[in-house]
């Protein structure tokens, strides 16, 4: 992880931890090649997640250390989740790293798993918000004194102002996670969660990045999140999984999380007889 404050506490006693990655602000490039050495001998491979508002110095960074140890165990997986909804997908890839799954399965059921995470937040403004769709008239209503709304960045962007309309909700069962910044106010637990019908909710410490991100520090952040870690596994494992072409590495979706390379088109696949399959059915 690229901050310590997206790794959550554990949900149970196996779960492990995650591996902080410095910024280059604070550690030169030498020493960030070996850590880096270090998690590859110690785990065969490293899976880093990291968000899209990260500063473009620091992506570079990451980019840097993996081209420089010439390694294909360093999968660099950029998310638009805003940061609880990361930190949530964090800790899920945290405990699927125990289940057997390769490392290339572990890595591309990031994009799989990020659809099943509700991340959003109340905020009392959204006139700096450039990361979720606000029309003029939701900007306008910005500037009303006591003005409060309730965004959904993903799986699909929502934006309401309170008191008119609501969020949709995820259609499975969930848990809540809720951090609290300077804002005060019980909608989240009080409105949304029972609309949502969550089975528990939990607070958590509200991530550094979270009033950059969402464009003001006057904010309740949230993420609806599947609990159960045999659903989880269960989502993985229904999955087809398949070689990647260009390095090898197995994976679930249609591009490699370590290569990046997409899936190869079922038209250039070569069949066992030897014929090549364009696709079309014999007239």
């Amino acid at each position: 992880m690229t901050s310590a404050d997206l790794v959550l506490p554990p949900t149970d006693q196996q779960t492990p931890s995650a591996a902080l990655l410095q910024s280059p602000d604070v550690q030169p490039l030498e020493a960030a090649l070996a850590d880096t050495r270090v998690l590859i001998e110690e785990h065969g491979y490293v899976v880093v997640l990291y968000p899209s508002s990260l500063p473009l110095a620091f992506e570079r960074r990451l980019h840097t250390v993996r081209s420089l140890l010439e390694t294909d165990r360093i999968a660099l997986l950029r998310t638009p989740l805003p940061p609880l909804g990361l930190a949530v997908l964090v800790r899920q890839l945290r405990q699927l790293s125990l289940a057997g799954f390769s490392a290339g399965v572990v890595a591309s059921a990031a994009r799989l798993l990020s659809h099943y995470i509700h991340s959003g937040a109340l905020l009392n403004s959204v006139a700096r918000l450039d990361r979720v769709p606000v029309s003029l008239k939701s900007h306008a209503k910005s500037w009303v004194p006591g003005s409060q709304f309730g965004v959904v960045a993903a799986p699909e962007p929502q934006l309401i102002r309170i008191g008119n309309g609501s969020l949709t909700g995820p259609p499975f069962a969930t848990h809540l996670l809720v951090a609290k910044g300077q804002l005060q106010s019980d909608w989240v637990t009080g409105t949304l969660a029972p609309a949502w019908q969550v089975q528990a909710v939990q607070e958590a410490a509200l991530p550094a990045d979270s009033s950059r991100w969402w464009g003001t520090g006057k904010l309740v952040e949230f993420a609806a999140y599947l609990p159960d870690y045999a659903v989880l596994h269960q989502l993985v494992s229904s999955v087809m999984r398949t070689r990647c072409h260009w390095c090898g590495m197995e994976l679930i979706g249609d591009r490699c999380a370590f290569c990046s390379a997409p899936l190869a088109q079922r038209e250039h696949q070569q069949p066992a007889n030897g014929v090549m399959n364009t696709g079309q059915s014999a007239q």
